[in-house]
């Protein structure tokens, strides 16, 4: 399983929103800017972003992104499922029918338990968790992170 840059970046414009302001909407071109990654991408990337109701969009001259829900309410699994589909380290996982041996194969059961395994871990990560061990990562590295 590899994570592609939807899912890697799809998660980067939610910890991006997480650590603005909630009060005041965040414009794609400034999340394009401060994440360095092209405001046409991420445009498309909050698509599906915003049909999992992880952002709301809001519309106007002041308008542009918020959270949709509060980051201890968003699992990496979550962002990484909306962003990538299905979590499945192999086809047979997801598919079974897709293998003509899925009843005879040995190897199946180790796929299904590292799957669920996967599964399980990142269900437990929220936006909250990755936000929390950077801030305790730059404190330790004496490095102060605020906005303004």
């Amino acid at each position: 399983m590899k994570i592609s840059t939807k899912g890697r970046y799809g998660l980067r414009i939610l910890i991006d929103l997480a650590t603005h302001d909630p009060e005041k909407p965040r414009m794609l071109k400034d999340i394009a800017r401060s994440q360095q990654i092209s405001e046409k991408y991420i445009s498309r990337l909050v698509i599906d972003l915003r049909r999992a109701k992880l952002v709301r969009s809001v519309r106007g001259v002041y308008g542009g992104f918020h959270l949709a829900k509060l980051p201890e309410q968003i699992t990496l699994l979550e962002v990484l499922e909306t962003m990538e589909g299905p979590i499945s380290v192999v086809d047979c996982v997801r598919s079974p029918e897709k293998c003509k041996r899925q009843t005879l194969c040995p190897a199946r059961g180790i796929w299904m338990d590292l799957n669920n395994g996967i599964r399980e871990l990142t269900s437990k990560i929220t936006l909250d968790d990755i936000l929390n061990a950077y801030r305790k990562h730059n404190a330790e590295n004496g490095i102060c992170d605020y906005c303004i």
